[in-house]
C-alpha cells in the first residue's frame, strides 16, 4: 500500500510572525545593500546633468578603459569556453588519471585571491621575473600591457563556464552519447549534435557570468596594469582613479556603466537561469522514470 507525501506546509512549526521577520529582514538587507547603492550610482552620476555625463564617459581616457575593458572580455570568454567546455566533457563524460587534479585546479581561482594571482604574473613574466629578460631580449612587454590584463582575466575568470556545465553532464549521464555512438556518430558529430544541445542553457549561463566577472575584475588587473593611464586601465581601474582625484561625477559617471552591464547581466541571470533549473528538473524526472 503506496503511503502519500508528507504535507509539506504541515511540517512547518515556525510561526507566521516569525516568517514575516525573516522576509522583512531579507528585504532591509537587499535595500540598504543592493538598491540603494545602485540608486545612488546613478543618482551621482547624472547630479550634473546630462552634459557632464556624456563628457565624462566620452573623454580620451575613458574610452580607452571601456575599449581594453571589451578586449580583455573578448578574448577571455571565448577562451574560456573552450576550457569549459573541454574539461566539463572530460571530466563528466570520461575516467582517466589525475581527474581530481583538474577538478581541483579548475577551483583555484576561488581560493587564491586575484591579487596574489597578478603577483605570479609579475614573478614570472616581470623585468626581474622568470622570463623577464627573455622577453625584453625579444621585445615583447608582458606585464603593465595588454597581454598581461588578458592573462589575469583569463586565470580568475576560467572556472565559471566549467563549473556551471560539469554537474549538469554528469546528472545527464553517458546514455545519449553511447546511443549516438552505437548508430555510427563519430565523436565529433556525438558533441555536436547530443552533448551541446543538451548543455547550451547552463553553457549560456556560465558565459554570462565568465563576462560578468571579466569586465569588473580589479585585483588581479589592478597589479599587472601599471595604471598607465589611456593605456591599461580598465574601466575599475578608471573610476578609482577618478574617485581618488576627487572627480566624484566622472567616476560615478563611468561607474554607471558598469552597474548598466551588471543589471543586463541579472536579467539575462534570471532568464537562463530558469531554463537551467528546467533542464536539471527534466533530467531528474528521466533518471526516475528508468
Amino acid at each position: 500500500m503506496s503511503q502519500s507525501p508528507p504535507n509539506v506546509s504541515a511540517s512547518r512549526t515556525e510561526p507566521a510572525w516569525v516568517r514575516r521577520l525573516l522576509i522583512g529582514l531579507a528585504l532591509v538587507f537587499l535595500a540598504l545593500f543592493l538598491f540603494l547603492p545602485l540608486v545612488s550610482v546613478f543618482f551621482e552620476a547624472f547630479k550634473k546633468g546630462w552634459e557632464v555625463y556624456v563628457a565624462s564617459i566620452s573623454e580620451p581616457d575613458a574610452l580607452s578603459a571601456i575599449v581594453l575593458t571589451l578586449t580583455a572580455a573578448v578574448i577571455a570568454v571565448p577562451l574560456n569556453l573552450v576550457f569549459g567546455v573541454s574539461a566539463a566533457w572530460a571530466i563528466a563524460k570520461f575516467d582517466f588519471r589525475g581527474k581530481s587534479v583538474l577538478l581541483t585546479l579548475i577551483d583555484l581561482p576561488f581560493s587564491v585571491s586575484p591579487v596574489i594571482a597578478g603577483l605570479v604574473y609579475v614573478l614570472v613574466f616581470g623585468l626581474q621575473g622568470w622570463w623577464g629578460e627573455w622577453l625584453r631580449d625579444h621585445d615583447l612587454k608582458v606585464i603593465f600591457a595588454v597581454p598581461g590584463i588578458v592573462l589575469a582575466t583569463i586565470f580568475v575568470t576560467f572556472p565559471f563556464i566549467a563549473r556551471e556545465l560539469i554537474p549538469l553532464m554528469q546528472a545527464q549521464g553517458q546514455e545519449q552519447e553511447e546511443a549516438a555512438r552505437v548508430l555510427g556518430a563519430s565523436g565529433w558529430q556525438t558533441f555536436f549534435k547530443v552533448t551541446l544541445p543538451n548543455v547550451k542553457w547552463a553553457l549560456l549561463y556560465g558565459v554570462i557570468l565568465c563576462n560578468a566577472r571579466a569586465m569588473g575584475e580589479f585585483g588581479a588587473v589592478s597589479v599587472v596594469s601599471g595604471h598607465i593611464r589611456g593605456q591599461t586601465n580598465t574601466l575599475p581601474l578608471h573610476i578609482e582613479i577618478l574617485y581618488n582625484e576627487y572627480q566624484f561625477a566622472a567616476s560615478f559617471a563611468v561607474a554607471s556603466i558598469l552597474a548598466s552591464l551588471a543589471l543586463v547581466t541579472l536579467v539575462l541571470k534570471f532568464i537562463v537561469e530558469r531554463q537551467v533549473r528546467q533542464e536539471l528538473a527534466q533530467v531528474k524526472d528521466v533518471g526516475v522514470s528508468a
